[in-house]
């Protein structure tokens, strides 16, 4: 891996717990990572949208971040770094409001990527929920499709092990430090899945799995997507947060219908209340889908 400044800039940054759209405000300011990184307080005051105690959060961190030894440890441990700067970067992810500054990615993503569905759930999935999941997934894999998952229990898991068990491609986004195994009952799907795809952080490296952490990891799977299904989700479920995400970027959302008489129903039969398309078809996906993916394949 060539450590340069730009990088080291940005892994530093990236380091920083801020939210991305104030680290993105930081580049544009600035004009280089380099110089956003190496920036002093009077000049970061000046920057409209960052505040005080942005302001103290940076410089403080600034001094206990070491970026080259994380890319070192990094490279050490065979993960990839990929700046928003890269060619290699996921365009799709590229072009929602606050992308990651960094992925770090164990395996690979291809640009045959670019085609990706997500498929989320609850994590306490249902036999129904896990029987649609592979169904659709078997079948959106026929079609083409990559899927994306965030390597929960439950419908995030089968979704995965059904793309590895029919030999389609899957990336796993996952709200920790991508050295960081969680939930622990999925370690082999987290060491085969980078065979068939990848396993993707923004996270620095030993971040532990945290509350505050999975809308920001729910934001990249609707990013890497063209659209998200959502197999079944409770009242309050994080699956929901990401279908709320990827209709803010502009992402088309479908709910998979399920029995009123089932807790795990009450968000998806409520997002089609709300507007999301019903679905009971993988078809009727691809062909929703479709303006969608001639403008991918044409790029």
């Amino acid at each position: 891996m060539n450590i340069t400044n730009d990088l080291q800039a940005l892994v530093g940054l990236n380091m920083v717990c801020l939210a991305a759209r104030k680290k993105h405000l930081l580049l544009k300011a600035f004009n280089s990572p380099k110089k956003a990184w190496e920036a002093k307080r009077k000049d970061l005051e000046r920057i409209e949208g960052l505040q005080r105690d942005d302001v103290e959060l940076i410089l403080s961190a600034k001094k206990k971040i070491e970026p080259k030894k994380e890319i070192k440890r990094a490279e050490k441990e065979a993960i990839k770094i990929i700046t928003f700067r890269d060619t290699s970067y996921p365009k799709a992810l590229s072009l929602i409001s606050d992308p990651p500054l960094v992925l770090y990615v164990k395996g690979e993503i291809k640009e045959t990527d670019r085609l990706s569905i997500g498929i989320v759930g609850s994590r306490m999935a249902s036999d129904y929920g896990k029987r649609v999941t592979r169904e659709f997934v078997s079948e959106l894999g026929r079609a083409g499709f990559t899927i994306v998952s965030g390597l929960a229990k439950g419908i995030d898991a089968e979704a995965h092990r059904t793309a590895l068990k029919v030999g389609i491609r899957t990336l796993a986004v996952l709200g920790c430090g991508i050295d960081v195994v969680y939930p622990e009952e999925n370690r082999r799907l987290f060491s085969e899945i980078p065979s068939s795809g990848a396993i993707i952080s923004e996270f620095p490296l030993g971040t532990p799995p945290s509350k505050e952490n999975f809308p920001q990891r729910n934001r990249i799977i609707a990013g890497l997507s063209l659209g998200i299904v959502v197999v079944e989700a409770a009242e309050r479920s994080g699956a929901l947060i990401t279908a709320r995400l990827a209709i803010e970027e502009g992402r088309e959302v479908f709910a998979v219908p399920g029995p009123i008489t089932s807790p795990l129903s009450c968000g998806t039969n409520k997002l089609i209340k709300d507007g999301v398309k019903l679905t009971d078809s993988s078809i009727e996906i691809v062909e929703e889908l479709g303006p969608m993916i001639e403008r991918v394949m044409e790029e």
